[in-house]
């Protein structure tokens, strides 16, 4: 502890720098709103303890967090900077300070399923995250010593700040969008040194080479060590996409992951918009998996010493029809250090599952087309659905069960769109495939090729159809999560009480039968007669081989089948 205050003091709001009862908690207070926090309480009562040094700062810290706090050490020198937690920031305040930067990945509760399911619940801009980001800013602005330093915001929220111009409200004075290692970012910390005025808005250039990222080898919450960055499949409502496709070379992961180890860490989370593009090489397009560089490298992570959990990040669905010998290798080696069990799904002895972060988005050939062509490569965005089934029989077969976002109200979406979207699931509930599927109202990100469309804004304004499809979602996730005796009817009976006394005034007439068909509290004969409904109508999918035949011939010869399995050829 330095008794002046350290020059710069990192933190983050307490929902998004904890580590511990697993990453799903973080997902469920980015979203939910705040008046539902007792939940969480009831549900992990320690969530809210953060591992702390013995001066009392934090031991385990959010990834971005800990690339700014290696950039500044290089830049200024040890001692210059400490991450703190934020209910005790104050005591690392003081006069020498001159930075108080704060790393954000939801402030305001405006990104893709905050804002459905806050708005849903009667609360459009409070999700739990932003409470708790609001109580740091209001600690910050309250510090004696407020005249002497600035207030910097990054991280993947800092955008937030800038849209809603919320600058003045929050005491803000410069929001950041990019990564801490360019230099635009270390010279506003050397502003704050000298006294001289920052900008208000500040985009740094992302780094197009992959030795100038930096990777941190101290402890990250939930062992998180980045992967990737880009992506390459181009959807045109993707921010992370925009960024340069680059992958971390192993032996840098490998570091960070000894070095998480070495502070207690036995969870290694690898961050990425799709690893299955980690490894990739110019020889051979990205949406083809390099098997074995994926293979090696989570080998290497399983077989560490202290490594005794791995959780997957966001990933893409086609690799897994493109090689399914790729996932049932990965499964083979990662299943059993999976911390997340789901044994009605699950046919692992101890109901264990992977569980990949996946989009997808809309089940609408039209709307595949207009705003995520690459999603479905090699295939054409015409066979969307059936890569989405095809790939589902591949992870379920190895008991993956990933986690899919579907944007709903989308720009330009017309009933026939979400009728086809429903399609898509109804197909998927009558296979028996699992799934747990996030539906969202768009969300125009800043600098997508979508950031000026207006789609859905409110769930008030969600019609009938797209009710049911929310619905339609939310049941088939509900029997994966629900996995109790009693859950399935004390959800249903909850669902019914949230429609009487608060649902239908919220979110207005069309969510009426769309809600009673999810809580099972009426016959569906009468909800489909009633209601109203849509019944759907068969999909047709195509086989893996049937799919293979669609591929452009000159992408045939890349895939890699397993042996004794049929091998594409050009020929073919």
């Amino acid at each position: 502890m330095q008794a002046e205050g350290y020059k710069f003091i990192l933190t983050a709001p307490l929902t998004e720098i904890i580590d511990n009862p697993g990453f799903f908690i973080q997902m469920g207070m980015a979203s939910m709103p705040g008046w539902l926090e007792g939940v969480f309480n009831r549900k992990y009562p320690h969530w809210k303890e953060v591992p702390l040094n013995e001066d009392g700062s934090c031991a385990s810290a959010p990834a971005g967090l800990r690339v700014l706090e290696e950039v500044l050490t290089r830049e200024f020198g040890a001692g210059s900077c400490v991450i703190a937690h934020p209910d005790t920031v104050d005591r690392f305040i003081g006069p020498a300070t001159r930075a108080v930067a704060v790393s954000t990945h939801n402030p305001l509760g405006v990104t893709f399923a905050a804002g459905v399911y806050a708005s849903m619940f009667g609360s459009s801009k409070n999700p739990i995250n932003s409470l708790y980001t609001m109580r740091l800013f209001e600690k910050i602005q309250a510090n004696p010593y407020r005249s002497s330093f600035r207030v910097i915001v990054g991280g993947s929220g800092s955008w937030q700040i800038s849209e809603t111009n919320s600058f003045e409200r929050l005491g803000i004075d410069c929001a950041v969008d990019g990564r801490a290692e360019s230099r635009d970012a270390v010279d506003l910390f050397r502003k704050t040194l000298n006294g001289e005025p920052l900008p208000r808005e500040l985009k740094v250039v992302h780094p197009n080479n992959p030795l100038s990222l930096v990777i941190p080898d101290k402890r990250t919450a939930f062992g998180v060590i980045e992967m990737t960055t880009g992506c390459g499949r181009r959807c045109n409502f993707c921010l992370p996409d925009l960024n340069p496709q680059m992958s971390v070379p192993k032996d840098r992961i490998m570091r960070a992951v000894a070095g998480n180890v070495a502070a207690g860490n036995s969870q290694i989370s690898l961050a990425t918009e799709d690893m299955f593009i980690w490894g990739f090489n110019e020889r051979q397009p990205f949406f083809f998996p390099n098997r074995n560089a994926l293979l090696d490298l989570h080998r290497s992570i399983a077989e560490h010493a202290g490594v005794k959990w791995i959780t997957l990040s966001h990933a893409t669905i086609a690799p897994a029809v493109v090689d399914p010998k790729l996932i049932e290798e990965l499964s083979d080696m990662l299943l059993d250090k999976s911390p997340i069990r789901m044994p009605n799904v699950s046919s692992h002895p101890e109901g264990r599952t992977l569980n990949p972060l996946i989009g997808l988005e809309t089940g609408s050939v039209r709307m595949a087309r207009k705003i995520m062509a690459g999603k479905s490569l090699p295939f054409e965005a015409e066979h969307w659905p059936s890569v989405v089934i095809n790939g589902l029989e591949v992870f379920n077969r190895n008991n993956w069960i990933p986690v899919m976002t579907l944007i709903i109200g989308a720009p330009g979406e017309m009933a026939e769109d979400v009728q086809e979207t429903l399609d898509l699931i109804f197909e998927i509930e009558r296979r028996g495939l699992h799934v747990i599927l996030v539906p969202s109202v768009f969300t125009p990100l800043k600098d997508t090729r979508m950031e000026d469309m207006v789609g859905v804004t409110e769930t008030y304004q969600l019609s009938k159809l797209q009710w049911q499809l929310m619905m339609s979602c939310w049941k088939i996730s509900a029997s994966i999560a629900l996995q109790s005796w009693w859950g399935p009817f004390a959800w249903s009976l909850g669902a019914f009480l949230f429609w009487a006394f608060r649902g239908r005034r919220v979110n207005g007439p069309n969510f009426t039968w769309p809600a009673m068909h999810f809580t099972r509290m009426v016959p569906s004969s009468l909800t489909y007669r009633m209601g109203g409904l849509y019944r759907g109508k068969p999909l047709k999918v195509l086989s893996r081989e049937q799919l293979l035949d669609t591929v452009a011939s000159k992408w045939k010869p890349y895939f890699v089948d397993a042996p004794g399995e049929k091998i594409m050829a050009a020929t073919n």
